[in-house]
């Protein structure tokens, strides 16, 4: 292994790894990642799924480890963090903005007490609308519910909040 690779070029090369359900967050975005170690062996990069019962997991430890393995020629270890779980507020603005631009409502930040109520006042992700309401909470998959803009008539998704 070459004495050059940092934590922070390990980050960088993360920041690659797209989420498959939705190709516009990296795993950094959505605050995935949860600690990287770094020896002369090569990388140990823990991470959190989303959701717990999410399919995409396995798949996503296999594309940490081959882009970043293949970006940076070392070998990669990835393991789920059983220490941390996933919450909504771990998205990164950035990550909430690019939602946004895709056309899914962000989260909305919460207080560590998530309630059905929190997703009745999702602002539409097309018109900006807060004259919406929540047509299902579930969605195309296990993190979206669905939504409805009165305002400009589109059916959106919204990632979910999680506590």
């Amino acid at each position: 292994m070459s004495a050059t690779i940092t934590i922070l070029d390990i980050y960088n090369s993360l920041e690659q790894v797209m989420d498959p359900e939705i190709p516009v967050l990296s795993v950094i975005d959505l605050g995935m990642i949860t600690s990287v170690e770094l020896d002369e062996t090569g990388a140990l990069i823990k991470m959190i799924p989303t959701f717990a019962a999410c399919p995409a997991v396995s798949y996503i430890q296999q594309q940490i480890s081959t882009i970043v393995g293949n970006d940076l020629g070392i070998k990669v270890v990835v393991e789920i963090d059983k220490t941390v779980h996933w919450e909504s507020n771990r998205m990164s603005d950035a990550a909430k903005e690019k939602l946004k631009n895709f056309g899914i409502a962000p989260p909305q930040v919460h207080n560590g007490n998530v309630s059905a109520e929190i997703m009745l006042h999702t602002a539409c992700p097309h018109c900006n609308s807060a004259n919406t309401y929540l047509r299902s909470p579930f969605g195309s998959t296990l993190c979206r519910a669905i939504h409805y803009c009165k305002q400009c008539g589109h059916v959106f998704e919204q990632f979910k909040p999680v506590e």
